[in-house]
């Protein structure tokens, strides 16, 4: 009897931008078959809440508490998630029912392993009764709770995934709100840990300075000056000489040193800046990847790609050029995880969060009957 399960990954990213949903067929380990997928991007007034909320969160003394404010959003993104399952399973022909269960990320408003502090809003319980499927979500906690950095965790899904390249080891290079990179050797060994900054300190620019969250191809970036004396600044941050596992909160790093710029050299600078970052984590990867996949947001802007190109020595390519789609990995990781904490298997590492010991994670909420 096959253990292959089906499962929705349900992913709200650290850049805010929306819900990411895909379907996997998979039993957690070897066997992968990709399903649909689609995006829905949350309403403006919802972006607007989650950067408060971001600010609300930082008060919370314990991960479970939810003042009002909090409480109100959560719901409301639970809500937005459920009808983005209920959509995507009527734009595809797909019962409810044939679904075995739901990767539920939830929406980041604090990481802190310092405090032992992660938290992501989103209801489980609240969502399997709205979708009438099983969710697995809070994957993060666990692990953070016996002493991990509780991220990153899709690297569990990027080994899985490699096993379809051509030549080891190889580089998964997600670029996010905070970019994250994982590293693949021959024999699936696995380093991974969080790079610095993705797009967020990009994204944030933009919106004050332009009126949108985004920097479209990179174009600003390529009109503007890298400021040096700026990226010194930036690149002398502690946590680039801090060795793995390590991980971030999206708003770890302060655009302070780019204030006085113009918009586009501030914008050439903090991409400068994430790509600078990336090429440091090198640093601490047992030996040169032959190929870095690079997935998320950030692989679209073609500034970035370009600056990242000349700060490591081999190919730096989309996720498209090796047949995968680099948009909905993440959601795609969150469906496999879910299937492996069904199983009880690890889907965090000593290599990749630093507890002290592979294990499991997530809560499972049954649909009600």
């Amino acid at each position: 009897m096959s253990k292959k399960k089906r499962a929705i990954g349900l992913m709200s990213g650290t850049s805010m931008d929306g819900i990411d949903v895909a379907l996997i067929e998979t039993d957690g380990g070897r066997e992968l078959v990709h399903g649909p997928h689609a995006a829905d991007a949350y309403p403006a007034e919802i972006k607007v809440k989650l950067r408060g909320a971001l600010q609300e969160a930082q008060a919370l003394k314990d991960r479970a508490d939810r003042p009002a404010a909090l409480l109100e959003l959560e719901r409301r993104l639970t809500e937005l998630n459920a009808e983005a399952v209920r959509h995507f399973l009527e734009a595809n022909g797909i019962a409810p029912e044939t679904v075995d269960v739901i990767g539920y990320h939830g929406q980041t408003v604090l990481h802190d392993p310092s405090r032992a502090m992660t938290v992501q809003l989103g209801d489980g319980v609240l969502l399997a009764a709205l979708t009438g499927i099983d969710v697995v979500y809070d994957m993060r906690a666990a692990d953070v709770a016996a002493g991990g950095e509780g991220a990153p965790l899709a690297p569990v899904y990027h080994r899985a995934l490699a096993a379809q390249l051509p030549s080891m080891p190889a580089a998964f290079l997600n670029i996010g709100g905070v970019a994250n990179v994982t590293w693949i050797g021959e024999a699936g060994r696995i380093v991974a840990f969080d790079t610095g900054p993705g797009n967020a300190l990009l994204d944030d620019w933009m919106l004050k300075h332009r009126g949108a969250a985004h920097d479209a191809d990179g174009a600003a970036a390529a009109r503007g000056r890298i400021n040096e004396d700026a990226l010194t600044q930036l690149l002398t941050n502690g946590y680039f000489g801090a060795p793995p596992p390590k991980s971030l909160d999206r708003d770890a790093f302060s655009a302070a040193p780019v204030a006085s710029l113009g918009v586009e050299d501030g914008a050439a600078t903090l991409t400068a800046f994430t790509a600078a970052a990336i090429g440091k984590a090198r640093e601490y990867m047992p030996r040169e990847p032959l190929t870095w996949v690079v997935c998320g947001g950030g692989r679209k802007n073609r500034t970035l790609m370009s600056m990242l190109a000349e700060h490591v020595p081999n190919a730096v390519v989309p996720a498209e050029a090796v047949g995968l789609n680099g948009d909905i990995i993440e959601a795609e990781a969150w469906a496999y995880m879910a299937v492996r904490s069904l199983y009880g298997l690890p889907i965090t590492f000593p290599e990749t969060t630093g507890v002290s010991e592979p294990m499991t994670g997530g809560v499972l909420a049954k649909a009600p009957g």
